[in-house]
């Protein structure tokens, strides 16, 4: 099956199934509160197939953009009736609960999602057990010139104390161009630093410059037709030296490989206790010369459904923080609205883990999927759930309905809005995916 295939069917399943998860949620709640539903729709626009059972109709529409749940009397313009199953006829508490179930219902799939995976099959980077000590600094990046060396243990960012390699990648990543305190503990001795991270890659992304010491340098991934698989280096070969000197760090024989370019390297490797030396001419390969290797090294093992499920929701909770601080960064413009992945880059990516071995790469970004588009539909937008969350607020607040031509011209400013997020998401999408157009993105 062809990778375009593989890549369409898996994000239609799992949009797919996040849409039905959301409308659900709205769904269910206005059921169970005796409002009632006209129409339960996967899509907009045009119906094209569906049923009707009782009251509603199920359908599936043309636009495969989200999905909606149509009540009586939902649309403030609409006539209104003494009918107790009309929606503005319910008191403001009924509503709230009907808007805020959608994100909800994402919210708890997110969580359920991450917590059997990790009952499964919990998988995590190796430097993730250790302390954050620095195993490389490149040269000539923030982190250079800020002072950090190998061996560093980074023991504050920010307001974060004693981090995992994980909060620091959050942290740098989400710091383009703006300022971070990071305190060290260098042979015992404390010391401060303030390094900016510059913007990198398509996404504009933070990067310092620095790599975590990994607990080995061994090879995790072999790219085909590349020097290294030629060469007959093998997935769980250790890395221990090139050209003679010691690699504490992938990034270490990436800075290498910048030196020495296109000359051969001699790569000395550790296979079942036995020493083994290589030699490979790097090639130029995405404006850099490489060898083709990664090395990711990482952990496997099993949760009790008790720890699984405090890890799942404290990695919902980083996970949601880290959205909301995004959202934040962008309208403050210290972050580009390119970090934002749209509907063609998630194809991708679920293609991608549709075509790993297993299925929790597929469960871990369908949680991460779910968690985004709960957190999303919360945002204060009119149209969405967080928008009709604030009216009701803010008309609780006052005692008194908000006019209804006010509502209405927000309401249109909101969709004209929305429309142009989305057309810029997708255009920034089109621009990452098509070869040679991502250095068109301003």
């Amino acid at each position: 099956m062809s990778e375009f295939l593989i890549s369409l069917i898996a994000v239609v399943a799992v949009l797919g199934f996040m849409i039905l998860i959301h409308e659900f949620g709205h769904y269910a709640v206005a059921k169970w509160l005796g409002v009632r539903v006209e129409v339960f729709s996967i899509g907009f626009g045009q119906r094209l197939f569906g049923f009707r059972k009782g009251e509603t109709d199920y359908r599936i529409s043309a636009i495969p953009l989200g999905g909606y749940v149509k009540m009586t009397g939902e649309n403030p313009m609409d006539a209104r009736t003494d009918d107790p199953a009309e929606f503005l006829n319910h008191p403001r508490w009924h509503r709230f609960l009907i808007a805020i179930a959608g994100p909800a219902m994402n919210i708890l799939l997110a969580i359920f999602l991450l917590t059997a995976v990790y009952m499964i099959h919990y998988e995590y980077p190796a430097v993730l057990d250790g302390p954050t000590v620095i195993g490389w600094v490149m040269q000539d990046t923030p982190a250079a010139k800020a002072g950090f060396q190998p061996g560093d243990r980074i023991v504050r960012i920010d307001d974060i104390q004693n981090p995992n390699w994980e909060q620091v990648d959050a942290k740098e990543a989400l710091s383009p161009g703006q300022p971070l305190n990071v305190t060290v503990d260098r042979n015992g001795m404390l010391i401060s630093h303030t390094v900016v991270p510059e913007a990198y890659g398509i996404d504009q992304i933070g990067m310092a410059g620095w790599s975590p010491k990994e607990p080995c340098v061994c090879i995790t991934d072999l790219q085909t037709d590349m020097p290294a698989e030629k060469a007959g280096l093998k997935i769980g070969d250790d890395i221990l030296a090139l050209n003679g000197k010691p690699v504490p760090a992938l990034g270490a024989m990436v800075e290498t490989l910048k030196q020495t370019q296109d000359k051969p390297i001699t790569l000395t490797i550790s296979r079942d206790g036995q020493i083994k030396n290589f030699t490979l001419q790097p090639v130029l390969n995405d404006k850099s010369y490489r060898i083709g290797v990664g090395s990711f090294p990482e952990k496997v093992k099993t949760l009790p459904f008790t720890e699984a499920l405090h890890l799942s929701l404290e990695r919902n909770r980083q996970a949601s923080l880290m959205i909301l601080e995004l959202v934040k960064k962008m309208v403050e413009r210290k972050m580009s609205i390119r970090s934002i992945e749209g509907p063609i880059r998630i194809g991708q990516a679920a293609g991608e883990a549709a075509s790993r071995k297993g299925w929790t790469p597929l469960m871990e970004l369908t949680a991460a999927i779910s968690l985004n588009l709960g957190i999303f539909n919360l945002l204060p937008i009119p149209i969405l759930d967080g928008g009709v969350i604030l009216f009701l607020l803010i008309e609780g607040l006052m005692r008194r309905d908000i006019s209804l031509r006010i509502k209405e011209r927000v309401y249109q400013a909101a969709f004209v809005f929305l429309v142009l997020f989305a057309v810029m998401v997708i255009y920034n999408d089109l621009m990452k995916t098509i070869p040679g157009l991502a250095d068109k993105l301003p």
